[in-house]
């Protein structure tokens, strides 16, 4: 009996044993996808997506966030071959890119939009290693909100902007068409009323330290007014990052998303990016 006692106490500390050193063996990390990802952010609204590049996940990135056009979303972005051109060109940097469903299809920079984005923000930032930094990057209207996050009063801040034939001054578009009036009187709950200066990115941005700027326009766009609105900008870029590229012609014409122009846009936020991380280690 005591051989079998002493037998059993051997076999159990054996087997506790090999049940502890299962336990400390460390978990292989699951591997890194090969392919970046799209994370769905939902909203009231409509979706937002976030795209993170393999090499956000095993280092620290920043997030720039996309700001749509009229009428479009972020569903629309994220299916369109043109915007994918840029989008690639800034997860090879690498950069995380949120394509922002800025609180509908037509709220033109308002600050329920801005309110959504900056929630956005926080919540794209969990889902890679972010370093904190935020860039923006608006498309037509979407020049209003990319802007206004830059600006003083933002909820967060921005390093760099950068506009694709931007609507920046509110006033001239609440003024170059009825439609557009009715939207940004709704999107800013103005009734009939024209938009007042402190409401207005440019008139904020003219009074504000100067911002780096990425502009691409053209003076055959018959949409958003080069002069009222990237030209009036352009007077508020910071020297040295800053770069505007005029090209030729219509709104949203395709040579805005050609190979040159990613490329372009991904020098400047990888730039900025790089700027911001040497100062980081210098402090």
């Amino acid at each position: 009996m005591r051989r079998f006692a002493l037998s059993l106490l051997t076999t159990l500390a054996a087997a506790l044993a090999v049940t502890g050193a299962a336990a400390t063996t460390a978990v292989p990390p699951l591997p890194l996808p090969k392919k970046p990802d799209t994370v769905r952010l939902e909203r009231v609204s409509g979706p937002s997506f976030l795209r993170v590049p393999p090499a956000c996940y095993r280092q620290e990135c920043a997030l720039v966030v996309v700001s749509h056009p009229r009428g479009q979303s972020a569903e629309r972005l994220l299916e369109s071959t043109q915007v994918s051109v840029l989008v690639e060109a800034l997860l090879d940097v690498p950069l995380a890119v949120l394509l922002s469903d800025d609180g509908g299809e037509s709220t033109w920079g308002s600050p329920a939009a801005l309110a959504q984005v900056a929630s956005l923000r926080q919540e794209a930032g969990a889902h890679f290693a972010w370093n904190g930094r935020t860039y923006a990057l608006g498309i037509s209207m979407g020049g209003l909100l990319a802007l206004r996050s830059a600006l003083p009063g933002s909820p967060y801040p921005v390093g760099g902007v950068a506009l694709i034939d931007p609507w920046t001054d509110l006033r001239n578009a609440w003024g170059t068409a009825l439609t557009r009036r009715a939207e940004i009187n709704h999107a800013y709950g103005l009734e009939e009323r024209e938009p007042t200066p402190d409401l207005n990115p440019l008139m904020l941005a003219e009074r504000a330290p100067r911002l780096p700027l990425f502009l691409v326009a053209s003076p055959d766009d018959d949409v958003v007014p080069l002069e009222t609105n990237a030209m009036r900008l352009r007077n508020r870029a910071a020297p040295g990052p800053s770069r505007f590229v005029q090209l030729s012609g219509p709104h949203l014409g395709g040579n805005r998303f050609s190979p040159k122009v990613a490329d372009q846009l991904a020098d400047f936020f990888g730039g900025l990016e790089a700027q911001a991380t040497e100062q980081a280690l210098r402090r």
